[in-house]
């Protein structure tokens, strides 16, 4: 096992039972405990860990929301499948709004170069890659950026949203149930989610599978909102069974 693979395992273990232990982990990937801790390590550094005395625990269990870069910097086998995977979602022309996230900045990398569309986008460094692109017409919400996401908020964001009127959103998540929905840490970023999803006519939620294990402060969707959901195939199946059943077609990438 490649390292990179053991510190995903390492990351899906921490996730799942909320604590991942040093010598446990050396023993049932047959490595020494220098090795884990440098995986630790790592994963700290990628900010989706924080060691702790004999281990680590994820850093959403501290209530933190890792920073745009941290996050782009995991899953990103996935987030790629998971991007071209949307891209079967796309009209052939007309309006979309992509919003502010890693999975969905991996959409904006893979938007063909032959499909006129206009794009709706909250995140500058999106924007600054789509303006390039000749037979795109890109439209920036303004508002506050926040320095986590880099996504923009509050008035300025919001109010053009209400006249806007798109053919899909493509929606990002920090957590995803079910039961509780979908949800994110910031209330403002919430605010702007919510907005997006009221102005589309379909909504498809790009979220690794990691997403569904987590629960955070604001929620700004039902998942009978959204009408795609588009995953990996680390997607418990159990998981999304319970998605198609509260209505949302379920794609494992």
């Amino acid at each position: 096992m490649y390292a990179e693979e053991r510190q995903q395992e390492i990351l899906r273990r921490a996730r799942t039972v909320g604590r991942v232990d040093v010598v446990t982990l050396a023993e049932e990937f047959a490595v020494t405990t220098e090795t884990i801790r440098r995986d630790l390590t790592a994963l700290e550094r990628s900010g989706v860990l924080r060691r702790v005395h004999g281990g680590a625990i994820p850093v959403e269990r501290l209530g933190f929301e890792p920073e745009l870069a941290a996050r782009d910097e995991v899953m990103t086998g996935e987030k790629e499948r998971i991007a071209k995977a949307a891209l079967a979602e796309l009209p052939e022309d007309g309006a979309i709004i992509i919003d502010a996230g890693s999975t969905t900045g991996r959409l904006v990398q893979a938007l063909p170069i032959d499909r006129e569309l206009t794009v709706i986008v909250n995140s500058p460094p999106l924007a600054t890659v789509l303006a390039t692109r000749a037979n795109l017409t890109v439209i920036m919400l303004g508002g506050r950026v926040r320095g986590r996401t880099l996504a923009t908020v509050d008035d300025w964001a919001l109010r053009p949203l209400a006249d806007l009127h798109v053919d899909v959103a493509f929606m990002a998540a920090n957590g995803c149930s079910v039961a509780k929905g979908l949800t994110t840490p910031d209330p403002a970023e919430a605010a702007i989610k919510r907005a997006m999803i009221r102005a589309a006519q379909r909504c498809v939620l790009l979220a690794d599978h990691t997403k569904f294990a987590n629960t955070y402060l604001a929620r700004f969707a039902a998942i009978q909102e959204i009408d795609v959901v588009i995953s990996d195939t680390g997607l418990d199946t159990g998981v999304a069974a319970e998605l198609a059943a509260a209505g949302a077609e379920v794609v494992r990438a």
